[in-house]
């Protein structure tokens, strides 16, 4: 089956919340690039106020960025984006950071609230950020203060998180020195 391409307010409303949700994270070139979107269906309405839901298979691509949905519920209000929900058995995000390390999130479901510029994953949420990683049943993060938060629904929430510096913490210890042989005695003259 063919995907058909998603419809114009789809794009603009897609690209309009994948831009500052990521930026905390972001490769600050991805925005200018262009955003290609595939779904096998849309229903997006036009007016300011109306909903834009992408069906099957949604797929974002943003220079660095990578976007993976079963589905992508888009809401404005007054014409201005106010929420989105990605959703699927793990709705994924992958970018690269300005750094040049990766950053990926997972989850049954991704909320981002545009008002109070938080990020929600929930349902076997998961974050990678260059290595550090924490998993949990939720994880709420920040956008404005770098604040995430995680747990809650009674479950646990583990993390790993790396040495700052990873080549000095690989690096054998250095070896002690060997003891110096002490000088060789000279030879007795005369055989005796």
């Amino acid at each position: 089956m063919k995907r058909k391409p998603a419809n114009l307010p789809a794009l603009c409303l897609l690209a309009a919340l994948l831009a500052p949700a990521m930026a905390a994270h972001a490769r600050s070139s991805d925005r200018n690039q262009p955003m290609n979107v595939d779904a096998d269906s849309s229903s997006c309405s036009t007016a300011d106020d109306g909903p834009c839901i992408l069906t099957g298979n949604v797929k974002a691509v943003q220079g660095t960025l990578l976007i993976n949905a079963a589905k992508a519920d888009i809401r404005r209000a007054g014409g201005e984006l106010s929420t989105v929900q990605l959703t699927g058995n793990q709705a994924t995000i992958k970018q690269e950071l300005d750094d040049g390390s990766p950053f990926n999130g997972r989850a049954n479901k991704i909320d981002y609230d545009v008002n109070k510029d938080t990020v929600v994953l929930t349902g076997n949420a998961f974050v990678d950020k260059a290595g550090d990683t924490i998993k949990s049943e939720r994880i709420v993060y920040n956008m404005k203060s770098g604040q995430i938060e995680s747990g809650g629904t009674g479950g646990r929430v583990s993390m790993q998180l790396q040495p700052k510096n990873k080549d000095a913490s690989a690096a054998p210890a250095p070896k002690p020195a060997a003891p110096k042989p002490a000088p060789a005695k000279p030879a007795k003259k005369g055989g005796g």
